[in-house]
């Protein structure tokens, strides 16, 4: 069992269902569609946690932990931040609410110490080239993470009561 990969699953499934209830959208759906990013995360979730429940393979295992880590900084590269009692924290970030901040942040932060505690624990030296792999995802989710926001602030505008209001706020949002 590798509970800090555990851990980055948990976290990446917190997140994503965070996001989707928030109103937000879920990952890669602007690509695939809602149904199609269900289907997508409800195979690669499941894998994931069986994964880190069995132990292997391991080198999915650390390539799941760098792409996680890339994930969470993913936030911290796009949404303004600042340190509270030297912790970073989104001060805004993808539509949310400032209400939903705090649980956000502390999704965010789960997620990125199972993500670590995974590379720097749980993966043996011969695979810690597969965990750069997946941090070197970073660029690419950036990008995406981008795109994101500008498909879902235009699908609030065209459906307002179906997605987050401040995503309608292009100065909180």
């Amino acid at each position: 069992m590798r509970p800090f990969a555990l851990l980055a699953t948990a976290g990446t499934l917190a997140h994503h269902a965070y996001e989707t209830r928030a109103g937000v959208g879920l990952v890669f759906e602007p690509f695939l569609g809602r149904r199609g990013a269900i289907c997508l995360w409800s195979v690669v979730i499941p894998f994931s946690a069986m994964s880190a429940i069995r132990g292997k393979p391991e080198r999915d295992l650390a390539l799941g932990a760098g792409s996680a880590a890339a994930g969470v900084l993913t936030h911290f590269a796009v949404w303004p931040w600042s340190l509270h009692n030297g912790i970073p924290m989104l001060d805004e970030a993808e539509g949310l609410t400032v209400d939903q901040l705090p649980m956000y942040n502390a999704i965010l932060w789960g997620w990125l110490i199972g993500a670590l505690g995974a590379i720097a624990f749980e993966t043996r030296r011969e695979h810690f080239k597969w965990a750069v792999l997946g941090f070197a995802t970073g660029p690419g989710l950036i990008a995406s993470a981008k795109h994101h926001f500008a498909w879902a602030a235009e699908q609030a505008r065209e459906d307002p009561a179906s997605w987050s209001p401040a995503l309608l706020d292009r100065d909180r949002a």
